[in-house]
């Protein structure tokens, strides 16, 4: 989902959140004032952002809000000055804000707070603001170490979100499956191996995750939409109920695919 970082290029937040972001390997960007203007000099070429017409560090500080879904605050205590300013825009611009204060947060739990909100507020571009290194030696190291784990946590939580089955001509001929036992074998023989594994040690809590996918695919390609009496009788018959939704009937085929795939592809830790 996060598919770009910015800032303004400061020393301190800012830098760190373009650092990351570049160890990582996901697209940087955003405004600097005129001449590349930080409080050390002139900010490396190898920072891929943009001057703006004017040496002004608060309408730069305004361009980057108006430029991204949402602002991410790293710092401590009271907001003043720049990070205060970043606050007043992102507000103003009915923008999307999370502030981190480091007086309240350990970083380990900051991380998840920030993974939790990118995810939530559907943040594809965010902006990281905070103060510069002369106003808190410390921040740099700071963010970086949070926003890199916050990255690595979204990460993990796509990898497991991500399976997916390819739709071709030849799965299309294919019948609908009747029962939930044909429904589990079909998606086991489509699915790949890295799949399966990924599935299988997947905790139950967190099958919810395969819902827009295995589940999207389950509802139309085996007929959950277009009402396959068969499978959803099937799905009824297993829980016990009269009647089940479409998309309980596609939850109930993935945990019997959990069950089935976890008897042969979870990994076992050897003592």
């Amino acid at each position: 989902m996060l598919k770009k970082i910015i800032s303004g290029g400061q020393t301190g937040a800012d830098r760190a959140a373009l650092d990351v972001a570049i160890k990582l390997g996901i697209p940087h960007g955003g405004w600097i004032p005129k001449g590349r203007l930080t409080e050390e000099g002139r900010l490396p070429r190898r920072y891929q952002l943009q001057e703006m017409p004017t040496e002004s560090y608060l309408l730069r500080t305004e361009q980057n809000v108006i430029d991204s879904d949402g602002t991410l605050i790293v710092a401590r205590g009271k907001l003043t000055g720049g990070s205060d300013y970043t606050r007043e825009m992102t507000l103003k611009h009915k923008k999307q804000l999370l502030y981190v204060d480091l007086d309240i947060y350990e970083p380990m739990d900051a991380s998840p707070l920030i993974a939790s909100w990118v995810r939530m507020q559907r943040i594809e571009i965010l902006n990281v603001a905070g103060p510069k290194a002369s106003k808190d030696p410390t921040i740099y190291a700071a963010v970086q170490k949070i926003l890199k784990h916050a990255i690595e946590i979204l990460n993990a939580e796509d990898s497991k979100s991500k399976v997916a089955l390819e739709h071709n001509e030849s799965k299309k001929s294919l019948k609908p499956p009747k029962t939930v036992h044909e429904a589990v074998s079909r998606l086991i023989g489509e699915l790949s191996l890295k799949d399966k594994t990924t599935i299988a040690n997947m905790a139950e809590v967190e099958l919810s995750t395969l819902h827009t996918t295995i589940g999207e695919y389950v509802r139309e390609e085996f007929g959950l939409w277009t009402g396959n009496k068969d499978l959803m009788t099937s799905c009824c018959f297993l829980v016990k109920r009269d009647k089940v939704s479409e998309n309980e009937a596609s939850s109930i085929i993935i945990i019997e695919l959990w069950k089935k795939v976890r008897k042969t592809y979870k990994l076992r830790i050897v003592k």
